[in-house]
């Protein structure tokens, strides 16, 4: 656990991986050096293979000079370009490990993007490009947990209700380069968050059950274009989360709304998952 974050330092976790956060990840990372290992992570995907929704094998390769997009390059090849030794792109591989369905469907319709839009990116890539960057799948058992979280109010979600958020509320970090941003995790970190309701006995199954889980649907939802526009996704500011830093135990840490900002309220429904 990180001791404190403030405003112009990042805050130095004890171990590269030490952060709750990097749950979703564990059964990846505990089979790996504590460093951006491309080749072992190559290795992985030999020993568990996954596809692209083309149907092509996922390969974690170095940059090509094909003249290929990158999203195409996948879809065409499974080649995901990956460079050596590098944080964002290793992060990436291990969500692909972790939720396939998922980033297949993220880059089925980046591919299929530009046909609807011509050369513009468009709203739908955009909210795309930000949730598989630095998104973030909440799991919720009680609904007013999620209704506190979509209206802002991190005081009473965190603070007054906090028992019930450690025991009602799962946070699986989606993001490659949220991952990224965990190893140094700075003032107002901040993920795109899709959230769930879900039945009790979801919260029971282990990290790497409840990720397969939240893969299947959350990729039922990205192929049918629920999240269209960046404004789908809620904002999340990690570092409130209970357990990700040890300055959130006071209630006072929650007051700073540089970093706990009110907002819109998001219209979007929870969907039920078991």
């Amino acid at each position: 656990m990180c001791p404190v974050a403030t405003e112009n330092t990042p805050c130095e976790p004890a171990a590269p991986f030490s952060s709750l956060l990097f749950a979703p990840l564990r059964q990846w990372l505990d089979r790996l050096p504590p460093y951006p290992d491309s080749q072992a992570l190559s290795r992985l995907a030999a020993s568990h293979p996954i596809f692209s929704a083309s149907g092509q094998r996922i390969r974690f390769t170095q940059p090509g000079a094909d003249g290929r997009a990158y999203e195409e390059r996948i879809w065409q090849t499974g080649d995901v370009e990956t460079r050596l030794d590098n944080w964002h792109d290793f992060f990436n591989g291990l969500v692909w490990l972790t939720f396939p369905k998922s980033k297949a469907a993220i880059n089925a319709a980046h591919v299929a993007a530009p046909a609807a839009h011509g050369s513009a990116r468009g709203s739908t890539r955009d909210a795309l490009t930000h949730f598989d960057e630095c998104g973030i799948v909440v799991l919720a058992t009680r609904p007013e947990l999620l209704d506190l979280l979509r209206s802002f109010c991190w005081k009473k979600l965190f603070v007054d209700r906090r028992s019930d958020v450690i025991a009602n509320m799962r946070f699986l970090v989606f993001g490659h380069a949220t991952y990224q941003s965990l190893l140094a995790p700075f003032f107002g970190l901040t993920a795109k968050a899709v959230l769930y309701l879900v039945e009790d006995d979801c919260l029971r199954l282990s990290a790497a059950a409840l990720s397969a889980v939240v893969d299947a649907r959350l990729a039922v939802d990205l192929a049918a274009g629920v999240y269209s526009q960046p404004r789908d996704l809620q904002p999340l500011p990690l570092l409130g989360i209970p357990g990700v830093v040890a300055a959130n135990e006071g209630a006072d840490y929650y007051d700073d709304t540089r970093q706990f900002r009110p907002g819109r309220r998001c219209a979007h429904v929870a969907v039920t998952i078991s």
